[in-house]
């Protein structure tokens, strides 16, 4: 009976859960972006399916996919994957995660993925004590950060751990992941949008997946019950809210900005 029960919870979980984990790809072929990793006859594409990686790190911009590869990874290899956000985790939790991946290991022969999010946000000491584990096959670590690993990870481990650098995403696959939400994330043809307003959203989400997807699902969840659904520019716009945008009058960001806003006011169209 409590598997039933269970079953129940993790459905209405899944149905409740934000459009961005509705609709997280499973599978490889379901991955929109990073090409130059990911396509076929790249090298860590062939290691995935071969299943032979090692440790490594994901470095790149929020919303180009760092957590969704390592859950890809974990499923492809037949791993046990653990998932630990860097901000909020404990002696007490690592050290459990480290018995239950020896355990495996020992009885099961199952490797155990561990995944940190934010992985700069560990202290040194923190950072050190997965040297012992990740050198004796433990587990295999793979870590996401925004920031320079150069700097950020302690030299020992990172010369434990391959490099990996996401790119941000570009419009047309901010585009092709919205499409791909729209036909997976709510009830068949009950969601669409206009193709103004589908531009506008590709263009200043700014290459990141994640606000593109949480402006969608806030869209729609304002409509409440109403069925069908046709989001329009000003909706969108309205839903993105620009004030998230990062900001830095004196980088690439400043141009990369201003031209967004720019799109969103011609709604895309080059002759405005």
């Amino acid at each position: 009976m409590s598997d039933l029960f269970d079953a129940a919870a993790a459905k209405n979980l899944a149905s409740t859960a934000p459009l961005a984990d509705r609709v997280r790809p499973q599978t490889l072929a379901d991955f929109v972006g990073q090409q130059q990793l990911l396509a076929k006859g790249k090298m860590l594409r062939r290691v995935i399916e071969q299943d032979a990686i090692s440790s490594m790190i994901f470095w790149g911009p929020p919303g180009t996919g760092k957590s969704t590869l390592a859950r890809i990874i974990a499923a492809m290899t037949k791993s046990r994957f653990v998932q630990l956000l860097a901000v909020a985790s404990g002696v007490k939790e690592f050290r459990e995660i480290i018995e239950q991946a020896q355990q495996e290991r020992k009885y099961h022969q199952q490797r155990t993925i561990l995944f940190i999010d934010e992985i700069h946000r560990w202290n040194k000491a923190q950072q050190d004590g997965l040297l012992p584990y990740v050198e004796q096959g433990v587990i295999t670590l793979i870590g996401a950060t925004t920031e320079n690993p150069s700097f950020e990870i302690n030299a020992a481990l990172l010369s434990r751990c391959q490099v990996f650098v996401l790119e941000q995403l570009t419009i047309d696959e901010i585009r092709a992941i919205i499409e791909r939400a729209l036909q997976h994330g709510f009830e068949k043809g009950q969601v669409r949008i206009e193709p103004a307003a589908l531009d506008v959203l590709a263009h200043l989400a700014n290459g990141d997946a994640r606000i593109a997807l949480n402006a969608l699902d806030f869209a729609v969840q304002a409509h409440g019950s109403a069925r069908p659904v046709v989001l329009t520019q000003l909706e969108l716009q309205e839903a993105l809210q620009k004030s998230h945008y990062l900001y830095d009058k004196t980088g690439e960001q400043h141009y990369n900005i201003i031209s967004a806003l720019h799109k969103s006011i011609r709604g895309g169209n080059a002759d405005a």
